[in-house]
């Protein structure tokens, strides 16, 4: 558990719900609870808040887990960055949860795409149509607002870099209680960390293992050294360095083993944690940083 800097409390694994599938997220949302998780991420963009909703609301039923024990973040997408779009971003994604209200809100990019119901607009030639009209502050105001009116505990934003970050922080009125960024071993963004851990605002790490993609971390032979020396997995070891680094993080398991297996990690012997961290290898793997176009998500035209 860490706790923001309005003293918000959030359990520092969460699961991510970015599944293409619907029937397959409803399924793993309900493993990822019975496995302990209580930190569900969400987004607008993933088109599944209706069956992340529907698992939870199940699946706190059925364990007797009440509402207050869970924390659920959703992003408010690129498309409605405009101060007006907001607000009926925000309550359109609390109906799609079911919820009364969210732990945590994100702006899901630092970049405003056109306005309108097309998540991913494009030009006649393909290029993403950006939204000149609106800053970044101006969204930032508004999402304030959503604080105020008492249904968002805390707001924070993901894919931004430091650069952007800084003169946000600065003018923000409430400020940044969390940041999502891809972190891993190849990324480890130390210098936004600092930042974070500096003003008390939660650093969370998506990616945590490189989202799957080979190579990458989990193949590293450091990191299956490590494994093989400590007797857990590779992807138990790479959780494990990203809270003992102070980060929060958010693994997507889509089986009841799996979500058993994120679940259960423990700290690193100091000698193993310094290797991790000597490690020269530098990748990013979703380039969304650069365009808003998040790299994960398959584009639906």
């Amino acid at each position: 558990m860490t706790t923001t800097n309005n003293t918000i409390h959030m359990p520092l694994l969460g699961f991510g719900t970015l599944i293409p599938d619907a029937a397959e997220t409803i399924t793993a949302t309900r493993n990822a609870l019975e496995a302990g998780f209580r930190h569900f991420d969400c987004a607008e963009r993933y088109r599944n808040e209706c069956q992340v909703g529907e698992a939870l609301q199940a699946g706190l039923a059925a364990g007797g887990i009440a509402r207050e024990d869970i924390f659920v973040t959703t992003k408010l997408w690129n498309t409605n960055h405009r101060p007006h779009r907001v607000e009926p971003a925000f309550e359109a994604s609390l109906n799609r949860l079911g919820l009364d209200y969210l732990d945590l809100y994100l702006i899901h990019t630092p970049f405003a795409f056109q306005p309108g119901d097309e998540q991913d607009p494009r030009d006649q030639n393909g290029q993403v149509i950006y939204d000149r009209n609106v800053t970044l502050s101006d969204t930032w105001k508004a999402m304030e607002r959503l604080v105020d009116g008492g249904k968002c505990r805390a707001i924070g934003l993901s894919d931004i870099s430091l650069n952007e970050l800084l003169p946000l922080y600065e003018s923000a009125r409430i400020k940044p209680a969390v940041i999502q960024v891809e972190s891993h071993p190849y990324l480890p963004e130390t210098e936004l960390l600092e930042f974070c851990r500096e003003k008390d605002i939660v650093f969370l790490a998506f990616a945590p293992l490189g989202h799957g993609i080979k190579p990458g971390p989990l193949e590293d032979s450091v990191i299956l050294s490590i494994a093989a020396r400590v007797g857990k997995t590779p992807a138990q070891v790479l959780l494990a360095w990203a809270i003992q680094r102070g980060t929060a993080l958010l693994t997507t398991p889509r089986t009841a083993a799996r979500a058993r297996e994120n679940f259960d990690i423990s700290p690193l012997p100091e000698d193993a944690f310094d290797e991790i961290n000597r490690i020269q290898t530098r990748q990013r793997f979703n380039e969304v940083v650069k365009t808003g176009v998040p790299g994960f998500i398959a584009r639906v035209n």
